[in-house]
């Protein structure tokens, strides 16, 4: 057997080296060129060999074995070459306790010998395909890596063993016959910030190769570091998608495994990148480095529901969800917004003094006792069922957050709509934001001691879009998001800037009144620091000072941070960055028009200062929509200027000249994820559907509900936690939908140069296998938060609207994999 030793060099030219060694009777090198063998073999049996590989392989003098054996034979490849020659010198440079020494072979006699094979750390296929082990030699790699052995596939590995379904196992994944075979430029997107193969890479890395197609996508199933991005090349008729990995690990049969699909040119071999791509797959294979190879392996993941149905007409176990928020023992408080059992009466006819009248509820869920208390329930205007939009209502209890210091207070911020400030007359009404305290001993809510910080007026003759989410920042301001509570529906599902309707003189169709205007705080993101004594201040830096004197003065709020958003229902805040991440609701035009502008774009957005965000004026990547005004809203007057955007509604009462649009990171409508269309010379978007671009093909919407998630921190959950996600997903921002058919559940990245003015983001995993979708699952996602323990947790709505029903519940979602590998103790060299 000849094993080409490459870390004794002379010269910086390598010299062949012969070592001698007992080779297990009945192992014949032609074995190597056998003819395919018809259908797929199971995995090896073990009575084939009587191997017994040492465990771990290898030992504190790391050697790493290439293997290059090829079923087609003859000459070495340049590609086989290039790539023993930089794994030598991966193994030679670098910190000395991470150097290791690096041999090759063709013969796949070394694998059943014991002795040989378990000297090495980790072996490398780095091989042309095709059939390359005997069923011996198989069974040989199968006990190495039962051993606790570590495996590199590169690029043609994926094409070795084609019958073989555990080899299928240890790589991962098989090309597509029909992949593309030229050399393309690609991006990379690098996901995996945590994994020494790829933590120091760019996240989008953009470098020539031959691209894989995959017969099955092995996302979910492996450890995923990073994919091709397919817009960026051609990837042929067998195109995986989106989720294109192209690098990925597991742990497997006992040992760890790692593959890429890239490499399959001699020019990756000269790439720094490509080198520590390589290096770091070999310091994890060869036990140098711990790393976790398992935090997107679907299995690893629980979800399981918190909560009981309620009993029948009560909501003892929880309302009609939604909103909810963690503290810091672990408890959780959840909120109904009005809906009762769908048993319970419906009042609403204007008439009645008790239209509209419903529970906001608040329910605590304690995990130590696994037991529901119902806090307490305000009467809130909220309770109108469904129907047309000038039927139903969103109003009722909309949102919740603790105090900073709730353990020493246990002061509850509840944001919500008194029913008894309701004017049946003129049906307007109040929201509030209000402080109570809870009985922190039985959960219990004082409502008598309320103290309310904010309240302004909202008109309710027409839904909907009602917002209500808040979060703290680390400086103690509150953010506050409310709707501008006003129907598209008569402007056709675009703009809502109709004018005209309007109830005893209160527009209900225009946002331009509410989410446009400077002197409204309706559609919008509020910012107040409040004060120990019930009240607030005003932080520096929202987007008004409430003292402007342009244009005569007196038409701006302080309180706004942001302006321009429709139905921010849920926004959070990243306490270690302080940025405000936000989605919100667009309108209903399922299809963009060439007259109006854009189809509804459900919208998210990373918020680093004060802005402007363009509704109803422009949408999107600052996509504008047609201006309407009397005397006749049917006729399409000019299209909106993002940059220097005009409010000239006769309902505004703020200023005309308002703040420039700050373009969005994420928008989606029925047809895909950010549709983009060429612009004229006036930058005035086609919007002619077959002309459109999509910017990010991992999203698509229909029935859309943007649901707002948190951005995952590993360092702030409980350190013991066995629950809490893994730092995979450290400053991953968790985007999702009310919906969960096309619509997005979702962890993306962004580019912190970027992202502020609306920079897309770089990279997107979904969540779908892991926060499980379907009617059985969590189907209707109304609100998600990670706990103090870094478990996440999720409000199902249910499964009917405005109603609690047996869907409606909390769920629990926590980490199972386990810690990173291989154990401490397993390490090569210890206290690495």
């Amino acid at each position: 057997m000849h094993l080409r030793g490459l870390s004794a060099r002379s010269g910086g030219s390598a010299r062949r080296r012969i070592w001698t060694a007992t080779v297990t009777a009945g192992v014949v090198a032609a074995g190597l060129m056998s003819g395919p063998v018809a259908g797929a073999l199971p995995a090896p049996d073990s009575t084939v060999t009587t191997m017994s590989v040492k465990s771990p392989p290898g030992g504190g003098d790391v050697r790493v074995l290439v293997f290059y054996g090829s079923a087609a034979g003859g000459d070495e490849s340049p590609v086989v070459n290039a790539g023993i020659a930089a794994i030598e010198s991966i193994g030679l440079s670098g910190p000395a306790n991470q150097r290791f020494e690096t041999e090759a072979t063709d013969d796949a006699r070394v694998f059943t010998d014991e002795k040989v094979l378990g000297g090495y750390n980790a072996i490398v296929f780095l091989t042309g395909g095709g059939d390359v082990l005997d069923p011996e030699q198989e069974a040989g790699l199968e006990a190495y890596m039962e051993a606790g052995g570590g495996f590199v596939g590169i690029h043609d590995a994926a094409r070795a063993e084609p019958y073989s379904d555990w080899f299928t196992g240890l790589v991962g994944a098989r090309p597509a016959a029909s992949s593309p075979t030229a050399v393309q430029r690609a991006t990379v997107e690098v996901g995996d910030r945590q994994h020494p193969a790829t933590k120091n890479l760019p996240v989008q890395w953009k470098r020539p190769d031959q691209w894989f197609n995959w017969t099955k996508n092995p996302s979910g199933d492996v450890h995923t570091v990073a994919r091709v991005r397919e817009s960026t090349y051609q990837p042929g008729a067998s195109a995986n998608g989106w989720d294109h990995p192209v690098s990925w690990c597991r742990d497997y049969d006992g040992g760890r495994s790692f593959y890429t699909g890239m490499g399959g040119t001699v020019s990756s071999y000269d790439e720094t990148d490509f080198r520590a791509h390589l290096r770091g797959a070999l310091l994890w294979t060869s036990r140098l480095v711990q790393a976790d190879c398992k935090a997107t392996i679907n299995a690893n993941y629980k979800a399981e529901r918190l909560t009981q149905p309620n009993q029948p007409g009560q909501n003892d176990q929880i309302g009609e969800p939604h909103g909810l928020v963690t503290a810091p023992d672990g408890r959780v408080l959840y909120i109904g917004r009005g809906g009762a059992d769908s048993s319970q009466p419906v009042i609403t006819d204007w008439n009645n003094p008790d239209i509209g009248k419903g529970r906001g509820e608040i329910h605590v869920y304690d995990p130590s006792t696994k037991k529901v208390t119902l806090a307490g329930a305000l009467t809130v205007f909220g309770n109108k069922g469904g129907g047309d939009e000038l039927v139903k209502v969103e109003e009722g209890l909309l949102g919740i957050e603790l105090d900073p210091r709730f353990e020493d207070n246990g002061w509850v911020y509840l944001h919500y709509t008194p029913h008894s400030r309701l004017n049946r007359d003129t049906q307007m009404a109040e929201r509030r934001v209000s402080r109570f305290t809870l009985d922190l001993a039985t959960n219990k809510l004082d409502l008598n001691s309320e103290k309310v910080l904010l309240k302004w007026p909202v008109q309710v003759h027409s839904c909907c879009h009602a917002g209500g989410g808040m979060a703290w920042d680390s400086k103690g301001n509150l953010y506050i998001a409310t709707g501008d509570n006003n129907s598209s529906g008569f402007s056709g599902g675009y703009s809502g800037n109709n004018p005209q309707p309007n109830y005893k003189g209160v527009s209900f169709a225009d946002a331009r009144r509410t989410a446009g205007n400077t002197n409204n705080l309706n559609g919008k993101i509020l910012r107040i620091h409040p004060e120990a004594d019930g009240t607030y201040t005003l932080p520096e830096g929202n987007l008004f000072t409430g003292r402007e004197t342009a244009e005569g003065g007196g038409k701006t709020r302080g309180e706004i941070y942001v302006m321009g958003v429709r139905n921010p229902a849920r926004i959070s805040v990243d306490k270690k960055t302080d940025v405000l991440y936000a989605g919100w609701v667009g309108p209903d035009a399922g299809a963009p028009s060439t007259t109006w502008g854009p189809a509804k774009y459900d919208t998210f957005a990373v918020i680093t200062k004060a802005s402007n965000r363009g509704w109803p004026y422009c949408m999107g990547n600052k996509q504008p929509y047609r201006d309407r005004n009397l005397p006749n809203p049917d006729q399409p007057l000019g299209w909106y200027d993002c940059d220097h955007p005009k409010n000239e509604s006769p309902n505004n009462d703020g200023l005309v000249n308002l703040p420039p649009v700050t373009g969005n990171n994420i928008w989606y409508s029925p047809q895909g994820g950010a549709p983009d269309y060429p612009r004229d010379a006036n930058g005035i978007p086609s919007y002619k559907q077959e002309q459109a671009k999509y910017l990010l093909p991992w999203l698509k919407g229909g029935g859309q509900a943007a649901m707002n998630g948190p951005v995952y921190r590993y360092d702030t959950a409980a350190a013991g936690s066995t629950v809490k996600w893994p730092s995979y997903w450290d400053g991953k921002w968790f985007v999702g939908d009310f919906y969960d058919a096309d619509q997005p559940r979702n962890a993306v990245i962004t580019d912190p140069g970027n992202h502020g003015e609306g920079g897309l983001p770089v990279h997107s995993e979904s969540l779908k296998k892991i926060v499980p979708i379907g009617n059985d699952g969590i189907k209707n996602l109304m609100d998600w938060k990670f706990g103090p323990d870094g478990a996440l947790y999720v409000l199902d709505y249910g499964r009917g609207f405005f109603t609690s029903d047996a869907k409606s519940a909390l769920w629990r979602v926590t980490y199972t994999g386990g810690g990173p590998t291989p154990a401490a103790g397993q390490l090569a060299r210890g206290g690495q």
